[in-house]
C-alpha cells in the first residue's frame, strides 16, 4: 500500500498530493501534521526524522521532501516524467530549487503573520510581501510566452510553482497584477489533479 502523510493545508503536502493524483498511481493519505499531530510519534520519527510533512511510503521505500518525492514520481509515472533533452531536464530541476529556495521563503513571513501570529508583525509582512513580489515578477517574465513552465508539457516544474502561486495569490494582501502568472495558474489550476490538492482553505 502507497501512504502519504500530511495536512492538505500544507503547501509541502499539496505539492505531493497533485503529484500523487496526475500519476494515477493509487495511494491513502494519512493526516498528520499541525493540529493532527502524529509527525513527533517514535514510529513516524523512524520514517522521518525531521517531524516534517509529507512523507511518502511504498513497500518498505520511504521518502521525504515534497520536490524529491516529486522527482520520484516523475522518474516512475509516464505522466509526469521529465524532459528526456538534458537542458530541458536541468530547466525543470531549476524551477523546483527555485521554488524552494527563493519563491516560497520570500512569503514565508508574511504568510505566518498574516494567518497564525496573534498580534501580526507588519514591518515583517511588508518586507517579505516585498521579496515576493520580486520572486512573482520573474516568474510573470518567464512565463510571458510559455503555456506551461518547461516545455511543451505539464509537469512536475507547474506542480510545485503552482502550489507557490496558489499561496501567493491567495494571501489576503495587495499584489501587482502579474498578467502571465495568473493565465498560467489559471490554466494549470482547472487541471483535476489540482482540485484535491488545492481544494481546502489556505491556512
Amino acid at each position: 500500500m502507497r501512504r502519504l502523510w500530511g495536512r492538505l493545508t500544507s503547501v509541502n503536502v499539496q505539492k505531493a498530493v497533485w503529484g500523487l493524483d496526475e500519476t494515477g498511481l493509487p495511494y491513502e493519505r494519512v493526516e498528520a501534521g499541525g493540529a493532527h499531530g502524529v509527525v513527533d510519534d517514535p514510529g513516524y520519527r523512524a520514517m522521518n526524522p525531521n517531524g516534517l510533512v509529507p512523507t511518502l511510503a511504498e513497500d518498505g521505500f520511504v521518502l521525504w521532501e515534497s520536490n524529491a518525492i516529486l522527482r520520484y514520481l516523475a522518474a516512475v509515472s509516464p505522466a509526469l516524467a521529465l524532459p528526456a533533452d538534458p537542458r530541458a531536464r536541468a530547466h525543470a530541476e531549476q524551477w523546483l530549487d527555485w521554488q524552494a529556495t527563493s519563491f516560497t521563503p520570500a512569503m514565508r513571513d508574511a504568510f505566518w503573520q498574516l494567518y497564525r501570529a496573534a498580534d501580526p508583525d507588519r514591518g515583517l509582512i511588508a518586507a517579505s510581501l516585498k521579496k515576493s513580489e520580486a520572486m512573482a515578477e520573474i516568474l510573470d517574465r518567464h512565463l510571458a510566452d510559455r503555456t506551461y513552465a518547461v516545455g511543451d508539457s505539464f509537469g512536475i516544474a507547474d506542480i510545485a510553482l503552482g502550489c507557490a502561486a496558489h499561496r501567493w495569490l491567495n494571501l489576503p494582501a495587495e499584489r501587482i497584477e502579474r498578467p502571465a502568472l495568473r493565465r498560467w495558474y489559471d490554466r494549470i489550476a482547472a487541471r483535476p489533479g489540482a482540485a484535491r490538492a488545492l481544494g481546502e482553505p489556505i491556512a
